[in-house]
C-alpha cells in the first residue's frame, strides 16, 4: 500500500510540473501525462504487473467518461441543424482517408488486411481535444473554416463508437470480416432501440428522482449510476464500455438536466482521462522511440499530407482556397481516440502488442506536433495562399487619436463618410473581402482581417486609439469582438449599435463606454425632424 502512494504522490507531482511547463509553450496537458507515464513505468519497471492492468481499466473509464460528455453535446436538434456539413462532409472525410490509408498499409508496407483497416480507421480521425480548444479561444470556431472542422470533428467523434464496437467483433477471428460488419451494424441497432425506449424511461426517472431530493451528492451518484451502469450492460452485451455511456449521454441531452450534469462530471473526467493517457505512457519504449525516430516522424508526414490533401479538396468544393488550407492543416493530425482503439485492439489480439505500440509513438508525435500547428495556423496557410490584406499581414500603422471602425456594411459606410467629412482621421476592417475593397475604392484605408485577434488589434494600434466603432450586426460577433478588444486594452473607447434592449443586456457586464439604440436614435430623429417642421410652419 506505501508503495502505491508512493508512485501515486510521485505521479501526481511530475505530471502537475511537467504541465505547467508544457502550457508556456502551448503544448496539451495530454504530453504531460503521457510523459508521466514513461517516466515513472521506468522508475518502478511496473509493466509486466497487475497494477498496468489495473491502469489499463482506470484509463479505459476515462474514455467512457469522455465518450458520455460527447454524447450530451449530441443532441437530436444539434445534429440536424448541421447535417449537411457534418454527415456529407464528416463522412467523406473518414471514408476516403480510411480507404487511402487502408490501401497504403495493406499494399505497400504489406501489412494484414484487418490490422490495416484498424490503422485506416484510427489514423482518419484527427484531435478534438487539442483543435476544439483552440478554435473556442481563438475565437475562430465562428469562422467558415472554424464550423467546418467542428462539423468533421463531431462526425469524427460519432464515427468513434462504430469504430470501437467493430474492435469487439474483429477479435472474433473465426468469422469472415463482412459478417462482422453486418454484425456490428444489427447489434449496435437493437442495443439503440433498448436505450431509446426502456432505458431512457429509467434514466429519466433516476434523474427527477436525484433532482427532487436535493442533494448534489445524490444527484451526482445517479449520473455515475447512469454512466457506469449503461458501459456495463453494453459490455455484457459484447459492445465496448464506450458505447453504453455514448447513448447514455445522448438520452440525457434531451432532458432539462444535461447543463447541470455535464458540470457535475467534468472533473472527475478530465481525471480518469488523465490516467487513461498515463497508462498510453508506461507502454512506450523510450530507446526504441530514439532509434527509429525517422520512421516515426516519416510515416505521420506520409499520413498528415494523405489527410490533408484529401480535407483540402473535399472543402475546396463550396468555399475558397484559404479556408480550404486552414481546414486541413487543423484536422491533417492523428487524434486522441487513436490511443483507444490501440489498446483495445492489442488488448483483444487484433493487433500485435508490438505493431500497436509503434503506432501508439507516431500518435505521441502527432500530438506533439499539432499545438504548434494549430497555434499557427494562418502563418501555415499563408505560404500557401496570400490573403488579401489577412490578418497576420497587416502591416503596423503608425498613428496615434484614430478612430477605429469595424464592418462596411450599410451603417459602417455612412459612419465612415460622417467621418470622412468632419476630417477625422479613421480605419476600417472588415472580414469581407468585398467591402473591403469597395472601401479602399472610395479611398478610404482599409483592410481585410478579424478584430478579434490579437495580430489585427496590435497592428491597428487599438491602444492608441481615439474610439472604436462597432457596427456589426449580430450579437454574437458583437460580444466576441469587444470582449477581444477589452481583454487587450481594458480602457478602449467602445461605441457599439444594437438593435434592441436584449442586446445592449446581453452586452453590459463587458464596460462598454456607449450604446447607441439604433430603433431609439431614429425615433428620436423622427420627432427632432417633426418638431423642425412644425416651428418652420409656425413661422410661415
Amino acid at each position: 500500500m506505501d508503495s502505491i502512494l508512493v508512485i501515486l504522490a510521485i505521479s501526481l507531482t511530475l505530471a502537475s510540473v511537467l504541465n505547467i511547463v508544457l502550457t508556456k509553450f502551448s503544448v496539451s496537458h495530454i504530453i504531460g501525462y503521457i510523459i508521466t507515464g514513461t517516466i515513472i513505468s521506468n522508475i518502478f519497471s511496473f509493466n509486466a504487473s497487475n497494477t498496468q492492468n489495473s491502469l489499463d481499466l482506470i484509463g479505459e473509464f476515462g474514455i467512457v467518461f469522455l465518450m458520455f460528455t460527447i454524447g450530451l453535446e449530441m443532441s437530436f436538434s444539434k445534429l440536424h441543424k448541421m447535417k449537411d456539413l457534418i454527415f456529407f462532409n464528416g463522412f467523406v472525410q473518414v471514408s476516403a482517408c480510411t480507404l487511402c490509408i487502408f490501401l497504403l498499409s495493406f499494399y505497400v508496407f504489406s501489412i494484414p488486411a484487418t490490422s490495416s483497416l484498424v490503422i485506416a480507421l484510427a489514423f482518419s480521425l484527427s484531435s478534438t481535444a487539442i483543435v476544439l480548444p483552440y478554435l473556442k479561444k481563438s475565437k475562430d470556431i465562428v469562422t467558415p473554416y472554424g464550423e467546418k472542422s467542428v462539423a468533421i470533428l463531431v462526425f469524427q467523434d460519432l464515427a468513434v463508437i462504430p469504430i470501437l464496437l467493430l474492435m469487439s467483433f474483429l477479435s472474433n477471428d473465426t468469422l469472415p470480416l463482412g459478417e462482422v460488419l453486418l454484425k456490428t451494424a444489427l447489434y449496435g441497432a437493437i442495443i439503440i432501440a433498448f436505450m431509446f425506449t426502456l432505458g431512457k424511461k429509467i434514466i429519466g426517472w433516476l434523474l427527477h428522482f436525484s433532482a427532487n431530493a436535493r442533494m448534489e451528492e445524490l444527484f451526482l451518484g445517479s449520473v455515475f449510476t447512469i454512466v457506469i451502469g449503461a458501459s456495463l450492460v453494453a459490455h455484457e452485451l459484447g459492445f465496448s464500455y464506450s458505447f453504453g455511456a455514448f447513448i447514455a449521454g445522448m438520452i440525457i441531452a434531451e432532458t432539462k438536466f444535461h447543463v447541470k450534469v455535464e458540470s457535475d462530471i467534468s472533473s472527475y473526467k478530465d481525471l480518469l482521462l488523465g490516467a487513461f493517457f498515463f497508462s498510453i505512457g508506461t507502454k512506450i519504449d523510450v530507446n526504441y522511440f530514439a532509434t527509429h525516430f525517422h520512421i516515426i516522424f516519416g510515416i505521420l508526414l506520409l499520413v498528415m499530407l494523405i489527410k490533408a490533401v484529401i480535407i483540402y479538396l473535399l472543402i475546396k468544393r463550396k468555399s475558397n482556397r484559404s479556408d480550404s488550407i486552414k481546414t486541413s492543416v487543423a484536422l491533417c493530425q492523428i487524434g486522441e481516440f487513436s490511443f483507444a482503439i490501440f489498446a483495445l485492439a492489442s488488448n483483444q489480439q487484433v493487433i500485435p502488442q508490438e505493431l500497436a505500440n509503434f503506432l501508439i509513438l507516431i500518435t505521441v508525435l502527432s500530438m506533439i506536433i499539432t499545438p504548434f500547428m494549430v497555434n499557427n495556423i494562418y502563418k501555415l496557410a499563408a505560404l500557401f495562399v496570400v490573403e488579401f490584406f489577412e490578418s497576420d499581414k497587416i502591416t503596423p500603422v503608425k498613428t496615434s487619436d484614430h478612430t477605429v471602425v469595424c464592418g462596411f456594411d450599410i451603417l459602417g459606410r455612412i459612419v465612415a463618410k460622417e467621418l470622412a467629412n468632419k476630417n477625422v482621421e479613421f480605419l476600417i476592417i472588415s472580414d469581407n473581402l468585398q467591402h473591403v475593397l469597395l472601401a479602399r475604392e472610395r479611398g478610404y484605408s482599409a483592410y481585410f482581417g478579424h478584430l478579434d485577434k490579437l495580430a489585427v488589434l496590435e497592428s491597428l494600434s487599438v491602444e492608441q486609439a481615439k474610439s472604436i466603432i462597432i457596427t456589426v450586426n449580430t450579437l454574437k460577433n458583437k460580444h466576441i469582438i469587444c470582449e477581444s478588444i477589452l481583454n487587450y486594452h481594458a480602457d478602449a473607447n467602445l461605441i457599439v449599435k444594437v438593435n434592441t434592449v436584449e442586446e445592449k443586456r446581453a452586452l453590459v457586464d463587458l464596460r462598454i463606454n456607449s450604446f447607441v439604440h439604433a430603433q431609439h436614435e431614429t425615433a428620436v430623429l423622427l420627432v427632432k425632424q417633426s418638431m423642425g417642421q412644425e416651428q418652420s410652419e409656425k413661422i410661415k
